[in-house]
């Protein structure tokens, strides 16, 4: 079959005429032609992406954090970048685009015959591929679809997908798209990020000189960045210029001003990111949730954050605590000499809205750059006795009140090999050290002995004195009687997570606790004994300002508005007449808790009006003990935490904390905790839960009043 095949070719072929033979030839080799072109150009049309992803095209956009009042806090960003719409960007910025890289762009179809021509010429001198001639719409299909390499098969796609572009979309879209796409260097893309990046301006705000600044940069920002070189900058600006000049979109009298300006010649301080550790917490909380998007989705996150109160707090806590380093090293250099290396002091300082929970400043230490561990939320500190209002709240939830007398005077503990238990009996040191000294020396038996700040003993006292004066025995012999577990209790309803151990050194805050927790949970009995979530986020948006999430408050009552007012207002006594007293310079009502841990090593204030309250913590990373004994949380941390505070309350109105139903006054002696008689030297006007007043007269013999 094949071999006959064969011989009837070779006959036709050998028959047919000269003549014919050559058109057939021809016709085979026009045939040939046809295939190979259809190859070449499905090869060619089959690397074309789809133009529907320009539509859906969503390049790294920055992701912005806002304050409470909609001011630029911080940027999350892949690239830095922003999106505008063309009606944004100045016109003086679209027609120096124009003008330098696209002449023709109001005319032609997506390329430019003049341009190919040009760079073939230039191709063929150079005999490399040296000139793109490339149109803007050219140049976004290689941004945005194809690989920078310069072949002729992806020259041509390029052509034929500009052609599909500017058929698909508008010039204005076109142009939009490229101004918000171009890279100026830096890692900005944009129009409006460059103008952030180089002049520190809105882009609304940028002038003639500075647009035709920003359009040289385009083939090469490395080389023509003014920071780089100013020469250059310059030059290229005044090509942009000559240019626009020529196409006229500008006179030569503007062209000449715009050429006299100079161009920038330092980095303007850009959108630093500010209340770092505050943003470091928020990101913490969003990147689990929204991954890259976070980084390149153009959110807007709306915060808590009081941007103006952030900065009044770092800068009173940056000038105090380099005080402090001041004067500690220079006593350390006096006593050790050249070997005392010198120490740095930390701290940490919050602010919260007490009816909502709502973070309004955070300090998580003095240099973020230096670590970004956040001594306000992850530093686990004794809060010593900052903790003693758990202890008091669980007393008042027991029946006991302001007033109870309770006894300031020596005790002792033993551990038994199960619970921690009272020497009973052993009520002053002579009686402790016999009561001890069989179990001196034994490993198995356990010996603890608290003591008073002061080591002095002030006898029965009442409740409120206790804690204004923050008596350590009062705090240890009421845990002893109420029980640890239900002090724990106590701090865990008011919103203390972190563990506790049921002990009764933890009535004077032996078990480490964050600062946020603590201003947290003390500030659930400023709340009226409502318990609130603490939050940073308000809200969050897409691109197209859909709200992703958005807080929604959560409360819970944890005591009542009672109690909780008996709390706060024995801790108001505290700033009145206690430990905290250097915060009554505000001179409005405050209710507060000191705190110093053992050795020196923490030293705390919370403090809280009845709108907001603030914590403070200092000391050192290593938990070295601070150098002076005389340092307490009232005499180092309450002057800062009042300066800063003085200056976040100075606009806000002076008000009482609100006084619920069932609440009443009654005047009592406060050496008895009896109602006084008019022999009394001193007189208090003691708030009491309805019914649990008291109902005895003094009966100490004062003497004949003054």
């Amino acid at each position: 079959m094949y071999n006959r095949l064969l011989e009837t070719l070779k006959e036709f072929w050998g028959s047919a005429h000269p003549l014919r033979r050559i058109s057939y030839m021809v016709m085979g080799f026009v045939a040939l032609l046809v295939v190979v072109g259809c190859v070449i150009a499905r090869v060619i049309i089959s690397g074309l992406p789809p133009i529907h992803q320009l539509e859906e095209y969503t390049p790294s956009l920055t992701t912005r954090v806002f304050d409470s009042n909609n001011q630029l806090v911080a940027e999350f960003s892949a690239e830095r970048r922003a999106f505008l719409p063309l009606s944004k960007i100045p016109l003086d910025m679209q027609n120096a685009v124009v003008a330098m890289e696209d002449d023709q762009f109001k005319t032609h179809y997506g390329v430019s015959p003049k341009g190919i021509a040009r760079a073939l010429v230039n191709d063929l001198i150079y005999r490399r591929k040296a000139q793109g001639g490339s149109t803007i719409t050219q140049q976004i299909s290689k941004l945005i679809f194809l690989t920078p390499e310069k072949t002729w098969i992806r020259k041509i796609r390029e052509a034929l997908l500009s052609m599909e572009i500017e058929i698909s979309f508008s010039k204005q879209e076109i142009l939009q798209f490229y101004l918000n796409q171009i890279y100026f260097g830096g890692g900005y893309y944009g129009v409006a990020a460059a103008s952030k990046y180089y002049y520190g301006k809105d882009i609304s705000e940028l002038n003639l000189s500075e647009c035709a600044m920003l359009a040289g940069l385009i083939p090469s920002p490395g080389s023509f960045s003014p920071f780089a070189s100013q020469e250059k900058a310059k030059w290229r600006r005044s090509l942009v210029l000559n240019r626009m000049y020529e196409e006229g979109y500008i006179s030569k009298t503007e062209k000449d001003a715009a050429n006299k300006e100079p161009v920038p010649s330092r980095k303007p301080t850009a959108v630093a990111t500010q209340a770092p550790y505050f943003v470091e917490y928020v990101r913490q909380q969003l990147e689990p949730k929204y991954g890259d998007q976070l980084w390149r989705g153009g959110m807007s996150i709306y915060t808590t954050l009081d941007l103006q109160w952030q900065k009044s707090a770092e800068e009173y806590y940056e000038r105090r605590l380099a005080s402090i380093d001041d004067e500690v090293n220079k006593e350390r250099a006096r006593r050790k000499g050249d070997d005392a290396k010198p120490l740095r002091l930390q701290g940490a300082f919050i602010i919260q809205d007490v009816k909502t929970g709502a973070i309004r400043a955070m300090i998580g230490g003095r240099d973020f750059r230096e670590t970004q561990f956040n001594r306000a939320t992850q530093a686990m500190r004794q809060p010593g006795s900052t903790f003693k209002p758990f202890v008091w709240m669980a007393a008042i939830q027991s029946g006991m009140t302001a007033a109870t007398l309770e006894d300031d005077i020596p005790m002792a503990f033993y551990f038994d090999g199960r619970d921690w238990r009272l020497f009973e009996g052993a009520t002053d040191q002579y009686s402790i050290d016999l009561a001890t000294q069989p179990f001196v020396g034994n490993k198995d038996f356990q010996i603890w002995v608290p003591n008073n700040f002061d080591s002095k003993f002030l006898g029965k006292i009442t409740l409120r004195r206790g804690l204004e004066q923050s008596r350590n025995l009062i705090s240890v012999r009421l845990i002893d009687k109420l029980g640890p577990t239900t002090v724990v209790e106590v701090a865990r309803k008011a919103g203390v997570k972190k563990p506790l151990n049921p002990v009764p050194s933890l009535s004077l805050g032996a078990s480490a606790v964050p600062l946020a927790e603590m201003v947290n949970a003390i500030g659930t009995f400023i709340n009226g004994g409502i318990q609130v979530e603490q939050f940073a986020v308000v809200r969050v948006e897409d691109q197209q300002g859909r709200v992703l999430e958005e807080h929604i408050p959560a409360e819970m009552e944890a005591f009542s508005p009672q109690q909780s007012y008996i709390m706060t207002n024995m801790m108001r006594g505290v700033v009145d007449r206690g430990t905290g007293a250097r915060a009554g310079e505000l001179k409005r009502p405050i209710a507060g808790k000191t705190g110093t841990s053992q050795d020196h090593r923490d030293m705390w204030f919370i403090g809280a009006t009845p709108d907001v309250i603030a914590g403070a913590w200092m000391g050192y990373d290593d938990f070295a003990t601070l150098s002076s004994r005389d340092w307490t949380g009232g005499g180092t941390v309450v002057p800062w935490w009042t300066a800063i505070m003085a200056e976040v309350l100075k606009d806000q109105p002076i008000r009482e904390f609100p006084i619920p139903d069932n609440i009443v006054f009654v005047t009592i002696d406060p050496e008895s905790g009896k109602i006084a008689l008019p022999s009394c030297k001193k007189r208090f006007r003691e708030a009491f839960i309805k019914g649990t007043e008291p109902k005895e007269y003094c009966s100490i013999e004062h003497g004949a009043a003054k």
